[in-house]
């Protein structure tokens, strides 16, 4: 099943700034999340309909809404990810 992925400015801006670091990676993460996008963890805590999936380092925030996969943030997995994330 070939998904639609969106992403939102914040999370273009958050891929320029970590793209070298996870190039290598983004591909693999792609794949596994288009063929499983359930698959990531829930963040009810975050946004009701958010769910994250790490990738190295870093955790890949998106929502899914049974045709489209969209990536909100990509964040470092060693920053405050609530306060990040509401910024």
């Amino acid at each position: 099943m070939v998904l639609d992925l969106r992403r939102s400015p914040r999370a273009k801006a958050d891929l320029i700034d970590i793209w070298r670091y996870i190039a290598r990676d983004n591909d693999a993460a792609a794949d596994r999340l288009s063929d499983r996008p359930e698959a990531g963890r829930p963040r009810p805590e975050l946004h009701a309909d958010l769910r994250s999936f790490p990738v190295g380092n870093y955790i890949i925030f998106y929502t899914f809404d049974g045709t489209a996969l969209t990536v909100v943030r990509v964040l470092s997995g060693f920053r405050d990810i609530s306060e990040d994330f509401l910024r």
